[in-house]
């Protein structure tokens, strides 16, 4: 089986400093199952490729076992899958190849282990068992575009039709470290195996490469059930541990944000421009509660949804949730989006350099930033988009608020 990680960042070559495997040579380790080979088909200043491929020897993995010669499934154990379709075996070999790059670690170059660069991860065979839709449900809430190719059982016999194994590729400006993370924990999770023993150990291992995205995923539930092969006490124990390990509720932060960014942007009067609706508009309103991360379907139908000031407080998970939620699912008419213009943030007197205007904010974009996000969900499900300033605008700066406002083609 093959996985290859791309980056196009400059120079290219630094992906041998994050990964700690030099490009100039082929390493292999041995592991209780076969080997895994790490080389490099490209290493250039603007383009550099690595390459795990891992060697499953299956007769290796059923040799000592005992058992009738007519058990069932005893064929089964020589001739499969295992040493073709990415499964956990490959997890298994990027924990032993890449520890020092799945804790996001450099003693060398630590900035660069923190930073955010272009990556690419292609699958060349991965069984995707649960189809293409699971595929984007288990990668897309993380930020990951992703080109789907699903494979024939075999060419020659199209009417067989269908495989359960896709042609994956995976890419974002993220880090390494999240990049790998994603990898070890979705690659089992998307075969529905573990080709080994579960036991309480896999729940440490889960929450650890799960930290600080596993419990805010959409699909918390399939995944943990799925990594421990869907034990019940296990996929419990796991998840009364991710409740736990839940952040509390950020009322009084959020709450002193609210005022830090009324004062910010008080001079404005921002919130004045967006709240012209009459007494008998407002008699009409009914408030329902729900999630912005998962599908309503009190919310599907409507002609119209305003987004406002949303959006910035979503860190990627979630907003990559909220799309589909939001463009997929509820799929209105119209949507009307705003979000604040960081280039504006300039030109307030009160709030320092590099300073986002509300403390609960996980970014603020800039224009070019807002329009290719806009164009990027109008093409991906099927609206057309404008864009808008909201507020004064600065000839160079642009206005405080950008707004999208999407119709439905």
């Amino acid at each position: 089986m093959l996985l290859t990680i791309t980056t196009s960042h400059c120079p290219a070559t630094d992906l041998g400093y994050l990964l700690h495997k030099n490009p100039a040579r082929v390493q292999t380790e041995e592991l209780s199952f076969g080997k895994a080979h790490v080389f490099y088909p490209e290493a250039g200043e603007s383009c550099c490729t690595a390459a795990v491929l891992l060697e499953v020897d299956p007769v290796a993995l059923v040799r000592g076992r005992r058992g009738p010669a007519g058990e069932s499934g005893q064929l089964e154990q020589y001739v499969n899958d295992r040493p073709y379709g990415a499964n956990s075996f490959m997890s298994v070999a990027l924990g032993r190849l890449f520890t020092t790059a799945l804790n996001g670690k450099s003693k060398e170059r630590q900035e660069l282990a923190e930073m955010s660069i272009p990556l690419v991860a292609k699958l060349p065979v991965i069984a995707a068992r649960g189809g293409e839709d699971l595929v984007r449900r288990l990668f897309e809430p993380l930020g990951y575009t992703l080109e789907i190719t699903r494979l024939p059982l075999d060419d020659r016999f199209p009417e067989w039709g269908e495989s359960p194994y896709v042609a994956l590729e995976i890419r974002a400006t993220t880090t390494l470290q999240k990049l790998l993370t994603h990898l070890y924990v979705l690659i089992p999770v998307l075969d529905n195996e573990k080709h080994y023993w579960v036991g309480e150990d896999e729940i440490e291992k889960l929450l650890k490469r799960g930290e600080g995205w596993l419990g805010a995923h959409p699909e918390t539930e399939l995944i943990v059930a799925r990594y421990l092969k869907r034990q019940r006490s296990l996929t419990r124990a796991a998840m009364e541990r991710l409740a736990e390990d839940a952040p509390p509720e950020e009322e009084t932060t959020a709450t002193r944000g609210d005022e830090e960014e009324e004062k910010v942007e008080r001079p404005l009067g921002l919130h004045e421009q967006l709240n012209q609706m009459g007494e008998k508009q407002r008699g009409r309103i009914e408030l329902i509660q729900g999630s912005l991360m998962y599908r309503d379907k009190r919310l599907e139908g409507y002609d119209a949804a305003a987004v406002v000031e949303v959006i910035e407080h979503l860190d990627g998970p979630r907003l990559a949730a909220f799309e589909r939620v939001l463009f997929e699912f509820a799929k209105p008419g119209h949507v009307v989006v705003t979000t604040p213009n960081v280039e504006y943030n300039a030109l307030f007197p009160t709030l320092p350099a590099g300073k986002l205007r509300h403390r609960d904010h996980r970014f603020e974009w800039t224009r070019s930033e807002f329009d290719a996000w806009a164009n990027r969900m109008a093409s991906r499900y099927g609206y057309a988009v404008r864009i808008q300033p909201v507020g004064p605008v600065d000839e160079a700066l642009g206005a405080p608020t950008q707004m999208g406002i999407f119709a439905r083609e």
